[in-house]
């Protein structure tokens, strides 16, 4: 390894070192300042030509520094390990909000002791668990292993997100030979700052989401579509919002290959939401997300413009419209590519897919910076380098948490989307969305 580059790994790591253990959420500019360090550094290892290997080998040991760490920079974790002690107790996690159980004025008292004594940390007592049934059988295991220990709960999440991250690796690197790209644009991925510390540090599961998709397209590449439609049914399972593949794949599928996909995808969604089904599942996983459509907002970029329109003309917060019409125009922008798109190939789809994603958060209400991880890992698939700059502007969102009145500076909102805006036309500009790399041959379908 040349000198230069083992520099600056060390330096990365004693960043990451920093931000796993001694930084707390509130010091925004101790934060921001580590973070842009870290990915000053990852920006110059890839335009050094970090050699694969090297890079690879980097990607584990700095993950592995956060093992014991407990999350400073999110505090979802708790209900995540809220949801787990009641699964692992035999309980649907669904069923009731946090304060129904533990609340001062819970109507059913949990006997699960824990459960008390962790009510007091949650972020969101008064909702219903959105937490689709992946998610719950990971927080599940990870609570019957570690019953009573916080810190062990949190590093069975995190070997889990790390087995899935080495399996990310795996097939980023098969695809990527597949379709005749460079294998060292998966260091893309594996070595960004925002991935490291909110998948691994902050115990995100996109990390899982992106090695299902991953999964689906490489069984997908290969002709075998009811195991690609499993493979999507666990990332739905995951996160729903993988289902915006769907009209993207009309195309590359042909007749009876949409069958067994459909059904198989059906089929494994059923096993999966099997044990939690119940018309309680449905109302309140359906009160989840409407609230999150129509009540919640955070780091957005186009909705916030729409927002501040939509006062001046009404005098209060059209959230309770703009949000769902804003979600239905994503719909209608994936079924509008879907339709329009030229010459759709497996190779194709991972850039597909990215637009699409990039519509969806550049309309959404809410874009926490984990939500971008997908984006990075798609972008590997193209010469774009508009995800990896956002994925280094997004820390400025943190700005909200340096008080406990989580106000957002809109200033800052607005430079981050500047900055991301700028770059993704310049790409556009220069033909690196406009189609495959030079290099790529991709392969008939179904080969």
């Amino acid at each position: 390894m040349k000198p230069t580059h083992l520099a600056a790994l060390l330096v990365s790591a004693a960043a990451y070192g920093l931000l796993a253990y001694a930084v707390p959420r509130p010091a925004f500019g101790l934060l921001a300042g580590l973070v842009a360090l870290a990915f000053g550094l990852y920006w110059w290892l890839l335009r050094t030509n970090l050699p694969l290997r090297q890079g690879l080998l980097a990607a584990l040991l700095l993950r592995l520094l956060w093992l014991p760490a407990l999350p400073a920079l999110s505090d979802d974790y708790h209900r995540f390990r809220w949801d787990g002690l009641l699964l692992s107790q035999g309980h649907n996690p669904y069923r009731y909000r946090p304060d129904e159980l533990a609340g001062p004025d819970a109507s059913r008292k949990t006997e699960i002791g824990q459960l008390q004594a962790l009510y007091p940390r949650l972020n969101s007592p008064h909702y219903y668990s959105v937490y689709p049934p992946v998610d719950q059988a990971a927080f599940g295991l990870a609570a019957w292993l570690a019953p009573t220990s916080e810190r062990g709960f949190v590093v069975a999440l995190r070997v889990l997100l790390l087995l899935a991250e080495a399996a990310t690796a795996g097939l980023l690197l098969a695809l990527l030979r597949r379709f005749g790209q460079p294998p060292a644009r998966a260091l893309w991925y594996l070595l960004n700052p925002l991935v490291i510390v909110e998948l691994t540090g902050n115990l995100h599961f996109e990390g899982l989401v992106g090695c299902f998709l991953l999964l689906m397209l490489w069984l997908l590449a290969q002709g075998r579509a009811a195991a690609g439609g499993g493979a999507l049914a666990l990332a739905v399972a995951t996160k729903l919002l993988p289902l915006l593949v769907l009209p993207l794949l009309l195309r590359r599928l042909a007749w009876p290959q949409h069958l067994r996909f459909g059904l198989a995808l059906a089929v494994v969604l059923a096993a999966l939401f099997g044990p939690f089904l119940s018309l309680e599942l449905v109302e309140n996983i359906g009160r989840s997300l409407n609230l999150y459509f129509r009540s919640f907002e955070f780091n957005a970029s186009l909705y916030y413009l729409v927002r501040a329109a939509g006062k001046w003309l009404t005098g209060y917060n059209q959230i309770a419209r703009l949000g769902p019409a804003l979600a239905l125009f994503t719909a209608a922008g994936g079924l509008l590519l879907a339709a329009t798109e030229r010459r759709p190939s497996w190779a194709t789809l991972p850039r597909a897919l990215l637009l699409l994603l990039t519509l969806y958060f550049l309309l959404a209400t809410t874009v926490h910076p984990w939500y971008l991880a997908p984006l990075v890992l798609l972008s590997c698939f193209t010469r774009a380098r508009y995800a990896l700059v956002w994925s280094g502007v997004a820390v400025l969102s943190y700005a909200a948490y340096r008080t406990t009145a989580y106000t957002e500076n809109l200033w800052l909102v607005a430079l981050e989307y500047t900055v991301v805006l700028a770059v993704l036309l310049l790409d556009f500009r220069q033909g690196r969305l406009s189609g495959l790399h030079p290099e790529v041959q991709p392969r008939p379908q179904g080969a």
